[in-house]
């Protein structure tokens, strides 16, 4: 008599898969991504290693003479610090690259689909939650640095993907998605985070103002989507100084100016127009401008960021010792290396619990340990928050500085450990994934615009 094993589901109830295959055009796409982002995160730990040798060399002085020196148009409220300009400025390239991955994911990638998406997405907000809270607990006792809370929430997704580039990781392309989602999905809920909790003053009449040359931006963006995508120059000569405007009045407003470079990505159309062939004719702006700015953000904007962030004195051993010992590092630390991973793998775990999804075959609850692991690399926006957090220079930015670092590190060696482990495994399942793919879905090298088939 036939039965049905207590493992597999009943018939009529089809289970969601986790981490299921994605499409091969997708997994292509985040391959692209994370290769860009493999350089820059190289580039990253170097700026960020040579920040830190400099402010603790006998020349450390001409290192904050350059991070404090102003520059800038005071009538404006933009004469600001080297180091200001790049958390300001540099920074909002960052999150305009933030905004249009967001915004292609859901509505032309594969967190399209519900299914696909409420996992990354909850567990993202798992790996904000937890971690805030383990932080809030250890600083209850000191008031003045609760205001840190938000300073464990994200993943640097580009020092995550150095950190695999290193150990040669052939993590699988499900698990590379998850991990680029959750990236991307903990940065919007810093940057709102930021918007709400850690702006000040605001001025009404400039950010009133920012809606104008925004309303613009974005009209301009979706009439002419193909006529930006094929000219690159015009983009820089119409859309660019509107971008500028638009961020230069949020700036003036209060409101932290890395704000307006997310709301530019989101202004961006993902789809091509029905006149043009609709998506199947081409990437769309979003796509093409991901391709061309990304670069720059990577290679340019966060590494240079981190330079003028990262530089903190430590003062020796002791000096080392008393910031490993403030409430703030170790509220930092355990919040990054025990917060991100169980508020990430707990809520996956507990997902598959209440609902009727399953983890799929090719993996095992090794691997989600080992990429919310990873997740814990906190380094870009954790040092953003920090700086927005307890002001440039004082004691508890330096030993939030520290405590990120620490953690960063930390959370790179155990991920380290547990994914080097699995690499046969991943090795395999890349194999497989290849010989399955449907080739004709395999899209075409995009230069500005134009798509060969």
């Amino acid at each position: 008599m036939s039965h049905t094993p207590p493992s597999a589901p009943r018939p009529g109830t089809p289970r969601l898969t986790i981490f299921g295959r994605g499409s091969y055009a997708e997994s292509l796409r985040i391959g692209e991504i994370l290769r860009k982002e493999t350089v820059g995160g190289a580039l990253l730990v170097a700026a960020a290693a040579a920040a830190i040798l400099w402010a603790n060399s006998p020349a450390s002085e001409s290192y904050f003479a350059l991070r404090d020196f102003t520059i800038g148009y005071e009538p404006w409220h933009l004469k600001l610090s080297l180091g200001a300009w790049a958390a300001d400025g540099l920074l909002a390239i960052f999150f305009f690259l933030v905004g249009l991955e967001l915004k292609r994911e859901f509505i032309a990638g594969d967190l399209r689909e519900l299914s696909k998406s409420v996992v990354p997405v909850a567990a993202a907000a798992g790996g904000v939650l937890v971690p805030a809270v383990i932080y809030v607990v250890v600083n209850l006792g000191s008031p003045e640095t609760l205001r840190g809370w938000a300073i464990p929430t994200a993943t640097d997704i580009a020092f995550a993907v150095a950190v695999l580039a290193i150990i040669g990781s052939h993590l699988p392309s499900a698990l590379r998605i998850f991990l680029l989602t959750l990236a991307v999905v903990d940065d919007l809920i810093a940057i709102t985070i930021i918007a709400l909790f850690y702006s000040s003053d605001i001025q009404p009449a400039p950010l009133l103002l920012a809606l104008v040359p925004l309303a613009l931006y974005t009209y301009l963006a979706h009439r002419y989507r193909r006529f930006f995508g094929l000219k690159a120059p015009a983009a820089w000569f119409i859309l660019l100084p509107l971008g500028l405007a638009t961020w230069a009045l949020v700036h003036a407003s209060g409101i932290h100016a890395t704000v307006a470079g997310v709301l530019l990505g989101l202004a961006i159309p993902v789809l091509r127009s029905k006149a043009s062939g609709g998506p199947e004719a081409g990437p769309g702006l979003s796509e093409i401008f991901e391709h061309r700015f990304r670069p720059i953000s990577a290679g340019v904007a966060v590494p240079v960021f981190a330079f003028f962030s990262a530089g903190v004195a430590v003062g020796g051993w002791d000096g080392l010792g008393s910031a490993l010992t403030d409430p703030v590092a170790v509220g930092i630390i355990l919040a990054l290396v025990v917060g991100k991973p169980a508020g990430i793998l707990g809520t996956t775990w507990l997902l598959t619990r209440l609902t009727k999804a399953r983890l799929d075959a090719s993996f095992k609850w090794i691997d989600v340990f080992g990429v919310s692991i990873l997740a814990g690399i906190g380094f870009t926006v954790s040092l953003l928050v920090a700086e927005l957090s307890f002001g440039h220079g004082t004691i508890q930015d330096d030993h939030a500085k520290v405590g990120i670092l620490t953690a960063s590190l930390l959370a790179a060696l155990l991920a380290t450990g547990v994914l080097k482990t699995r690499n046969r495994q991943y090795r395999l399942a890349e194999e497989e994934e290849k010989r399955d793919s449907d080739h004709d879905g395999i899209p075409d090298v995009y230069q500005d615009g134009r798509a060969e088939r």
